[in-house]
């Protein structure tokens, strides 16, 4: 099949790459870069296994709270901090 097929000029340039290294024709290259396109298209994504974070014990909380923060901060640098 003869058809027209308007690169960008991006690909146009990585396709251009791939031929002088390659050697091959660029008809050759660009049915070998669908074909491949095609068929990761094609197949189910694999299944990627879910991240998990674990916990870690930190130790006890040494403020009370720190809901209020200029209380956090006047327990971490003293009372001069106020």
């Amino acid at each position: 099949m003869r058809t027209t097929l308007t690169l960008d000029d991006d690909v146009a340039a990585a396709l251009e790459r791939l031929r002088k290294t390659r050697g091959e024709t660029l008809k050759t290259l660009i049915n070998k870069a669908l074909r491949e396109g095609l068929k990761q298209m094609r197949d189910r994504p694999k299944r990627r296994e879910p991240f998990r974070t674990h916990a870690v014990a930190l130790g006890r909380l040494r403020t009370g709270s720190i809901d209020n923060v200029a209380e956090a901060l006047a327990l971490a640098e003293g009372e001069s901090f106020r």
